[in-house]
Order: structure tokens, then C-alpha cells, then sequence
């Protein structure tokens, strides 16, 4: 029995299989919509331990 999934970009059921050389997406086109999305940082990815670098390096030394 096949699997399908929504395509991420345009919700369209695509089957998940080796047959879908994009997947989990339906085409290239979506596939390159979603590239795009995480290039102009639409997306982001939550930290639970945000780090601010200033504070983690150690002052200059003289």
C-alpha cells in the first residue's frame, strides 16, 4: 500500500516513494519555492538556549 504525504509548499498529496525524486515535495517547483524560503530566512528554528556571542568570548587580552 503507497504513502502519501502533502506536499509541504502547495499541499498537494504526492506519493512517497523512490519513484518521487522530490519528496516530500509534488515538483521541483516547490521544492525550489521552499530552498527560497529558508535562503530569505522565513523560516527559522527555535533555540531553547539562545547564546549571545558577545558574552561568551572571553575580553581581549593586553
Amino acid at each position: 500500500m503507497a504513502t502519501f504525504v502533502e506536499c509541504p509548499t502547495c499541499g498537494k498529496k504526492v506519493e512517497w516513494s523512490e519513484k518521487n525524486q522530490y519528496r516530500p515535495f509534488c515538483s521541483l517547483r516547490c521544492k525550489q519555492i521552499d530552498l527560497g524560503a529558508w535562503a530569505e530566512e522565513k523560516y527559522v528554528i527555535p533555540s531553547t538556549n539562545p547564546t549571545d556571542d558577545t558574552e561568551s568570548e572571553d575580553p581581549p587580552q593586553h
